[in-house]
């Protein structure tokens, strides 16, 4: 069992890659795990002006938990990992991106009036949108591939020809500043929209689009964490292994 001690400089990101339920946690006081966690817990507490000694704790308790199901996905061949992220989540942002559209430009023209604030969510959203098309495409046709290409060879003791992006680590490079940015972006909107409640006078559309929103949020924090804090380092280090 880890000691509080060791904890406090274990970085967030490898929490959560050790152990996705202290996902919640972090959730809990709005420390981002995913873009920014290559962090220490103390560090995130003192900006936050949160008792890290509290949050510590409440981590302990579910390290020293055994109920739940907690998915070791280090423990995952990138293959794998790579082809689980594609499947579940890529998809998830295909599937969510055009009826969350559709339904803010519906609050828009319906609400926009009293809620001058819907159109730079639908704004941010949009840029989103776009932005993540671009950014899955990329890892769908260029990084994934060559991960991909990387697991085989290692696992037939052959080589790798290393394609025009020269070493894994430049589109790494790339998709991590995407990430950033699609983290602001939706801190942005979270802010906007109130955390995502809804204000007194919200319909149903109003109520379910915030509720989508949020979900959309917290399946892109997965999503990054994913391949910010354990397919991009493990990808790295397996092209390291080529020499």
């Amino acid at each position: 069992m880890e000691t509080l001690q060791k904890n406090t400089v274990k970085e967030i990101g490898q929490y959560v890659a050790d152990d996705f339920r202290t996902a919640a946690i972090f959730s809990k006081y709005k420390i981002d795990f995913c873009c920014n966690g290559n962090r220490t817990v103390e560090e995130a507490c003192e900006k936050k002006g949160i008792d890290s000694t509290k949050l510590i704790k409440e981590i302990q308790q579910v390290l020293d938990s055994k109920s739940g199901e907690s998915i070791d996905y280090k423990s995952w061949p990138l293959d794998l990992l790579a082809e689980y992220i594609e499947k579940k989540h890529h998809r998830y942002v295909e599937e969510k991106t055009p009826v969350l559209r559709q339904f803010l430009d519906k609050l828009c023209k319906v609400h926009g009036e009293r809620h001058p604030e819907l159109f730079e969510v639908n704004k941010l959203f949009t840029a989103s949108a776009g932005e993540l098309a671009s950014h899955l495409k990329k890892e769908e046709l260029i990084l994934f591939p060559f991960i991909k290409k990387m697991v085989a060879a290692k696992l037939e003791n052959g080589a790798v020809q290393y394609p025009q992006f020269g070493t894994v680590e430049n589109p790494i490079t790339m998709m991590m500043e995407e990430h950033d940015n699609e983290g602001q972006r939706f801190r942005d909107i979270a802010e906007l929209t109130n955390n995502y409640n809804p204000p007194a006078d919200a319909c149903n559309t109003y109520r379910v689009t915030y509720a989508m929103l949020e979900e959309f949020e917290k399946d892109l924090h997965l999503h990054i964490h994913l391949e910010n804090n354990i397919l991009f380092p493990e990808a790295i280090k397996l092209e390291q292994q080529f020499g």
